[in-house]
């Protein structure tokens, strides 16, 4: 299995798109990046935990499920980083490759000690782009090619049908 552990607050500093929304609205960023985080988890079967530093959410720690995406805002005390580095090892096993998305330059050495892989912000954002492109091109052809049929039918006979769903003669 493969899981991806993302460095919240740092990729929404270096995405462009998720940077330009922070400013305006916090909230709308973080739950922006976790719906990008969500298309990723989906497309490529890797398990996502974004992880938030609780600096910017008082309170105590917290976790929930958004999309199948685990969230985690750290403890009051606890940097992101400190977290990561925690998941890191805890999840680490022989059949689990660590990936964790940060431009921490210090965080990505300590996660290679962890035996986790890195991917920078910039990575991830090129990564996620064609992902979407992807996920944009097979909707599009899904769309092209029309509803499923479970029956095989003639084109004239699918043209009666749409008529009468659409309540024409």
């Amino acid at each position: 299995m493969d899981i991806l552990i993302v460095d919240g607050y740092n990729i929404i500093g270096d995405w462009p798109e998720l940077k330009e929304l922070k400013n305006k609205d916090l909230a709308a960023a973080r739950d922006r990046l976790v719906e990008k985080m969500a298309e990723y988890q989906a497309y490529s079967g890797f398990r996502v935990i974004v992880v938030f530093d609780a600096q910017y959410v008082k309170g105590t720690e917290r976790k929930y499920r958004n999309f199948k995406v685990d969230v985690i805002f750290t403890r009051t005390n606890e940097t992101a980083d400190e977290r990561i580095e925690k998941l890191a090892i805890s999840l680490n096993n022989r059949k689990t490759q660590i990936h964790v998305a940060t431009s921490d330059y210090t965080e990505q050495w300590a996660i290679f000690g962890q035996g986790a892989l890195r991917k920078s912000a910039r990575e991830l954002l090129i990564e996620m782009e064609s992902i979407e492109r992807k996920i944009e091109k097979k909707v599009k052809k899904i769309q092209e090619k029309g509803p499923n049929s479970k029956i095989p039918l003639t084109k004239e006979v699918a043209e009666i049908f749409e008529k009468w769903r659409r309540g024409e003669r």
